[in-house]
């Protein structure tokens, strides 16, 4: 059994979608990420970043073992699994550069693009959203030009796929057009077309984050610092 900690973001979808696509055995706990569930010390036992999605995987060698940082957890559950990743060692160095490109790239770009768009402060962020618009659109613009090549990332469906989908997929919410980009449109509908993704989608989808909380009325969740972190006993 994997003790999946989660909130239905973006970020948490990647690994429900790989837990769904290799029919593990997991439970879902909800991650009270808006109320600081993710500073307390229990969970930061499990993920020291103080973010979800993290596992712990009850069924792991020498007792449970705890897995922090979504291209981790992926990397992990292919590895455990033997699953939706190449034996091949360049096809292996593949997956891993793209893993690196995900985290270090369209994830960070996507995650603050969805902030200044949609829960940020209202007013004067015009530099902020012309910036990160940019950003994320030229990871959709490295996409487009990598699936020109093969219908997926590292050529048959991977977890490099599972990680890059879920910011590509809420392009429309983030105010971005597909439609510059062909090859991701049809990767995406590709993707969000398989019943795990779309079971990975729905999970605890009743507890999204519409808007309700936002910079203006959640400190805990908008303007962490380091006094966060470093006033927990």
């Amino acid at each position: 059994m994997i003790d999946l900690y989660y909130a239905p973001t973006p970020n948490g979808w990647k690994v429900a979608i790989m837990l769904e696509e290799c029919g593990l055995p997991y439970q879902a706990r909800f991650l009270d990420i808006f109320h600081g569930a993710q500073l307390t010390p229990g969970f930061l036992a499990i993920s020291p970043n103080a973010k979800m999605p993290a596992i712990v995987d009850r069924g792991g060698n020498g007792g449970a073992i705890p897995v922090f940082e979504s291209g981790a957890i992926l990397w992990y559950l292919a590895e455990k699994t033997g699953r939706f990743m190449s034996h091949d060692p360049i096809a292996r160095k593949e997956t891993m550069e793209w893993l690196f490109w995900q985290t270090g790239n369209q994830g960070p770009m996507a995650g603050q693009l969805a902030h200044f768009r949609m829960f940020g402060p209202t007013g004067g962020q015009d530099y902020a959203l012309k910036r990160y618009r940019g950003e994320y659109e030229r990871s959709l613009a490295v996409l487009e030009r990598r699936l020109r090549q093969d219908e997926f990332i590292v050529g048959s469906y991977s977890i490099a796929d599972m990680l890059a989908f879920p910011w590509a997929f809420i392009a429309k919410n983030l105010d971005v057009s597909l439609e510059p980009f062909p090859e991701v449109k049809r990767w995406r509908e590709t993707i969000k077309a398989r019943p795990a993704v779309q079971r990975a989608i729905a999970l605890m989808k009743d507890r999204q984050n519409k808007g309700e909380h936002n910079s203006g009325n959640n400190t805990t969740l908008y303007n962490q610092s380091a006094r966060h972190l470093l006033d927990i006993s």
